[in-house]
């Protein structure tokens, strides 16, 4: 029985189903703990590998020796001659998705350090680091060059935790986030170029024909990649595909690509969709949904995947080489202490960066999924091609993504306080929707020292907000525009405000898992109790903003008749029933400033505390001696649009 068991669990299929379980299980796991996801990743794939395969060595009996041996993760023996295509397939998409990202507008519109970062910074690196690998490890030149052209990449996924993690002042934050999600795809792109090379020697070329092929392999892939993906675009305008219809396509479209690309140009797949996601990126086509959620669904299940395989396959070999060969060690120490801050300080140099960022820059560059996964990939075409040195390929990516994750998110936070880079942590509010009400509740913010951010997606709206001097961001905050030009490190509280009650839920739902479903709150979208069967659930919506919980009309309505917000310091002498008393209980309570500098946004129904040395915020009337005092207030600010 037991045997018939251990031979069904042994199928590919289920294989197959734990590997997917343990990688988004590893997603899910940092998401709750807030954690780099590559570590926790890392830590299932050596526990469902290499550490099962230790204990199947053991004298452990029978029974046990089935389970363990069902539940070991072993690439190699698993997929057989599928792991080759799975891993290139894989591959092939993660390339397609990071040149999504890059966008040549985007380039030209950023700061100038960022460029220097891409266009100066990044092929030092990759001098250096080719360097490095030949002399400290023995590899010959040409795999160097692979090696160093694939470790200039810093993995985004990774370092906006960090930022946050380390609120870190906004210029080196921006050049970090900038620099990761621009070189991913230019890393690779380096890497696949010396993969040609070797390619084309490995078959007994000359070296003048071995660049001749490598130039019209690159030409090739790319005039494919651009065609394939003007041609898609151009579906997507005119209408050809259907709505529902479209991130299926794209799926499909990129694996024909490569697979044809590499029918009819060996190897060139991966340049062609690399160039076909480059062109999309800055074409304009209508579907930026579809590509958002192919990339979110799609892209990460295969990166989780890929990286689980790849962890499972190191061996005990391996990994004892990690603390084994002082090779690797004095390579990985020479990428971190060398490399990385001579590129960046030559790189930067007198792009107005002062030695304090340029050093934090330096030394925040952790290396992230797509340099393992892009790594394993090579390693096994290495291989295949009667290269075996390839295979410490693996062992080198590996080794350096441990190290500079752990190095940065340990020293990252008292690193940048030494420095001076560290902001100081005041809680921050993102405001989205811009309108007369809340604009006047964002000032009120401000003069109670409370940062904002307001967002709304017209540039009009969002003028009263500039004119007042908030931080704005102007786009939609559920596109995938805001997760990399939205600053998170600002705020820590949200309060959506738009008009539309169905999207602020959508909106506070987006932002629980990141913020905490407590820190996040909308508008009572009617004049009912948010517990109410007929309202939007509880569990799909954000917490009701203000003790009375009304409605965006009834607010605009009485902003109109002359409503504003006041800030009062309960004393001894005045207390929290004399300022409610005077308003005769219509006041609305926003906001509870505490003595020590912490702030608690007040929801529906919440009982107030008269505690001494508390500023209550509150939206009311103005009596009539102070009208004259707001009269200028009363007034649209230049730029507001009554709603």
């Amino acid at each position: 029985m037991a045997d018939t068991a251990s031979h069904i669990v042994h199928l590919l299929p289920f294989k197959m189903a734990l590997i997917g379980g343990l990688g988004i299980g590893a997603q899910w796991l940092a998401w709750r703990l807030q954690k780099p996801a590559i570590v926790l990743m890392a830590i299932a794939g050596l526990i469902f590998g290499p550490f099962l395969g230790y204990l199947l060595t053991l004298p452990l009996g029978d029974w046990l020796h089935g389970l363990i041996g069902a539940l070991r993760l072993d690439p190699v023996n698993d997929f057989g001659d599928l792991l080759r295509p799975v891993i290139g397939i894989s591959v092939a998409i993660i390339l397609f998705e990071g040149g999504l990202t890059l966008k040549f507008s985007e380039l030209r519109d950023s700061s100038r350090p960022v460029r220097r970062m891409v266009l100066f910074a990044c092929p030092i690196a990759w001098i250096l680091g080719t360097f490095s690998a030949h002399y400290l490890m023995g590899l010959s030149w040409d795999f160097s060059a692979m090696v160093g052209g694939l470790f200039v990449v810093t993995g985004p996924t990774v370092i906006i935790p960090l930022l946050r993690q380390a609120h870190l002042a906004e210029r080196p934050a921006n050049v970090l986030k900038w620099e990761g999600i621009v070189n991913d795809p230019v890393g690779a792109l380096l890497a696949v170029g010396a993969y040609e090379y070797i390619r084309f020697t490995a078959a007994g070329e000359s070296l003048q024909f071995a660049f001749g092929m490598l130039v019209a392999a690159a030409i090739f892939g790319t005039v494919v990649g651009v065609f394939s993906g003007y041609g898609l675009a151009w579906a997507f305008r005119r209408g050809h595909i259907p709505e529902y219809l479209k991130a299926p396509v794209v799926l499909a479209w990129v694996l024909l690509i490569y697979v044809l690309a590499n029918e009819l140009g060996e190897e060139t797949g991966l340049l062609a969709v690399t160039a076909m996601g480059m062109t999309m990126a800055n074409t304009k086509y209508a579907a930026m949904v579809e590509m958002r959620r192919f990339k979110e669904n799609i892209a990460i299940l295969l990166v989780s995947g890929v990286f689980v395989i790849l962890t499972a396959t190191l061996t005990p070999e391996v990994i004892q080489s990690f603390y084994q060969d002082w090779h690797i060690f004095a390579f990985v120490a020479a990428m971190i202490f060398f490399v990385r801050p001579v590129a960046v300080f030559i790189g930067t140099a007198y792009s107005g960066l002062n030695w304090r960022e340029q050093l934090i820059v330096s030394w925040v560059a952790p290396r992230g999924i797509v340099a393992v996964a892009v790594a394993g990939f090579f390693a096994t075409e290495m291989v295949a091609i009667g290269r075996p040195d390839g295979a410490v390929f693996v062992t080198l990516s590996f080794a350096l993504v441990f190290a500079t994750v752990l190095l940065s998110s340990f020293t990252v936070t008292p690193l940048a306080k030494l420095l001076g880079l560290a902001t100081e942590n005041k809680e921050g509010v993102l405001i989205v929707g811009a309108n007369p009400w809340s604009l006047g509740l964002a000032k009120a913010f401000k003069k109670n020292g409370i940062e904002v951010t307001v967002a709304d997606t017209n540039w009009r709206r969002l003028s009263g907000a500039r004119l007042d001097g908030h931080r704005v961001f102007y786009g939609e905050v559920l596109s995938e525009n805001a997760d990399h030009r939205l600053d998170h490190t600002k705020f820590q509280n949200l309060i959506a405000v738009t008009p539309n009650d169905a999207y602020n839920a959508l909106v506070c739902v987006e932002f629980a898992p990141e913020l905490g479903r407590h820190r996040v709150f909308q508008l009572s979208g009617q004049d009912k109790d948010e517990h109410d069967p007929s309202s939007i659930t509880f569990t799909s919506r954000g917490r009701t903003f203000s003790t009375r919980g009304r409605t965006f009309d009834s607010l605009t309505r009485d902003w109109w008749s002359g409503w504003r917000f006041r800030s009062t310091t309960l004393s001894e002498e005045y207390r929290l029933s004399d300022l409610m008393g005077e308003n005769e209980d219509e006041v609305d309570a926003i906001l509870a400033l505490k003595p020590d500098g912490g702030i608690e946004i007040l929801q529906s129904g919440q009982s107030l505390k008269d505690e001494v040395g508390t500023t209550l915020l509150t939206f009311g009337p103005v009596r009539e001696n102070k009208r004259e005092a707001i009269a200028a207030e009363s007034a649209p600010s230049e730029g507001e649009v009554p709603i």
